[in-house]
């Protein structure tokens, strides 16, 4: 599937030398009302960099020629962001109740009461102020919803496609034995045996809303103290036979998909767990791996159509990109090239100031001049000027990957 599109953010402002004055920082495009700054590409290539290091292996020049290939397609990635997200606003698409449940459940995973003491906990986590990672879960949330909506219900594979794939690969469905399981966890460790009797209590009634409906995710999410496990809904990774406790691992080896056991009483707390899936050892049936199917034979097509939509939403926004920087995602014949007929003034340090500037500019372009019968905009050639800039908001940073826990 079209790996996720993300944003990334940075801050550069200084002092200006002369006068006391800060120094704004040059916008490398302009994307409808909204700018990208250099600040933001090098904060780009530094989060690229970082996570290009942890991969095994890659160092030296090797390390470098990953991170030129990557860097490649930064400017482009944020474009596509930016117009994502703009189209969520056009099409009305709200996220605000997913990113308070969201926030929400990482606040009782943290054990933060107070909200600003939690506020500070998440920049202390992330390196950003809470508005800014807030935004970038919003940002993130609103790009996969228009994907979603606009790209992936629109995919579908037909069954007898689907069937021919499964005989033709039957090799790459043979299987081991194992189980995918999400577990919520509740801690007695260091408690007393009344505490252990109010967590038992907690557990049973987990159980009980889990199994009357409630979203078995949701409840690891909220309640788990297992806070790895917990930020991604509790999933844990595939289990062989014999590598869980005895008691779980007789249960969800013998009962069905959605199965979920009562409390277990572990050593240092109890354990809930649901059973996501089931795979019998050998060839899995298609009913099984249907679904797997569907993504496998989805996954080119939607690259294809993720990067046709995201080239139409180029070709109807207003776009500059500044010489010397490349959209490796261009629409064929947009033109693109810089046409900024203004300098903004030394005080306009705000990227919100930029982005009104550069509408209002807009809006003049497109009255016609009197007289003229023309009703096309009439656009006069620009005199060169020195490069516009922008102070950058502060960064947002990806939301960072859940390491799995270790088994109990």
């Amino acid at each position: 599937m079209y790996r996720r599109l993300i944003l990334f953010l940075t801050v550069s402002v200084s002092m200006a030398a002369a006068a006391d004055v800060r120094i704004v920082e040059e916008i490398v495009a302009k994307v409808n009302n909204d700018v990208i700054t250099r600040g933001e590409m090098a904060r780009t290539r530094q989060e690229l960099e970082t996570e290009l290091r942890q991969q095994p292996g890659l160092s030296g020049a090797k390390l470098q020629q990953a991170l030129h290939e990557k860097a490649a397609d930064a400017l482009r990635d944020q474009i596509d962001q930016l117009l994502l997200v703009q189209k969520a606003k056009d099409l009305n698409i709200n996220v605000d109740s997913e990113i308070t449940k969201r926030l929400a459940a990482m606040q009782v995973q943290s054990k933060i009461n107070d909200p600003d003491k939690f506020h500070d906990f998440i920049r202390e986590q992330m390196g950003i102020p809470f508005e800014d990672f807030k935004q970038q879960v919003k940002n993130q949330m609103l790009t996969q919803r228009v994907i979603g909506d606009e790209i992936s219900s629109h995919v579908v594979i037909a069954e007898a496609e689907k069937r021919k794939y499964y005989d033709e690969h039957k090799n790459d469905f043979v299987r081991d034995e194992e189980v995918f399981v999400q577990q919520i966890f509740i801690s007695t460790e260091g408690k007393t045996p009344e505490q252990v009797a109010a967590a038992e209590r907690k557990a049973k009634d987990l159980v009980a809303r889990a199994r009357k409906g409630e979203k078995f995710g949701d409840l690891a999410a909220t309640n788990s103290d297992d806070l790895e496990t917990a930020r991604n809904g509790g999933e844990m990774p595939p289990f062989k036979r014999g590598q869980l406790l005895k008691e779980i691992d007789d249960f969800v080896f013998k009962q069905k998909k959605g199965s979920i056991t009562d409390p277990i009483r572990a050593p240092t707390g109890f354990l809930i767990t649901k059973i996501v899936e089931r795979h019998e050892k050998g060839l899995a049936t298609y009913e099984e791996v249907e679904n797997e199917i569907n993504e496998r034979m989805a996954g080119p097509q939607m690259n294809v159509k993720v990067r046709t939509y995201l080239t139409k939403l180029r070709t109807e926004a207003f776009l500059e990109i500044k010489p010397g920087y490349l959209d490796s995602g261009a629409a064929p014949g947009k033109d693109t090239t810089w046409k900024d007929v203004a300098q903004l003034k030394p005080q306009t340090v705000t990227k919100q100031e930029v982005a009104a500037h550069h509408r209002r500019k807009r809006l003049l372009f497109a009255l016609p001049v009197p007289g003229t019968g023309d009703k096309k905009p009439a656009i006069k050639p620009a005199p060169a000027t020195t490069p516009t800039s922008a102070t950058a908001a502060q960064p947002s940073a990806p939301v960072p990957p859940v390491a799995a826990p270790p088994k109990p």
